[in-house]
């Protein structure tokens, strides 16, 4: 069978692992785009760390989670979006401005909603997480 997506996976996996009471969980395949995705939620505090193994294939991710993910997902197909729409696509997936995190992708790597608006720079639409 085919993957469509590598990082709705990762998602999915994550999120059935912490409704489940789990505290950590075994991805696998690993892409790059996971990996930043991982690091964009373990700085916000989302998960608490994570470890690559390397088996020589498409490779393992252990995350070491902490019950804070609420809901998390992968926005398909990833939409354009410009610096001056950022507004428009928290109100739509966010419930609030407080809770949770849009990931975009950019052309200065994988950020945030927030740090993206920062330094001003669109892109295009991952994902996203929620707070518990």
């Amino acid at each position: 069978m085919v993957r469509i997506s590598v990082l709705n996976d990762t998602l999915k996996a994550m999120y059935n692992a912490e409704k489940r009471g789990k505290r950590q969980v075994l991805v696998r395949p690993v892409s790059k785009v996971v990996i930043k995705f991982l690091q964009v939620m373990q700085k916000h505090g989302y998960i608490n760390e994570f470890e690559y193994i390397d088996d020589h294939r498409s490779g393992k991710i252990v995350v070491e989670l902490n019950g804070r993910i609420n809901k998390c997902g992968v926005i398909s197909p990833r939409y354009d979006l410009s610096h001056t729409d950022v507004e428009d696509w928290v109100g739509r997936l966010l419930p609030s401005r407080l809770f949770g995190v849009i990931v975009l992708t950019t052309a200065n790597g994988i950020l945030d909603h927030e740090e993206a608006r920062r330094k001003k720079v669109g892109g295009k639409v991952l994902g996203f997480f929620l707070l518990s």
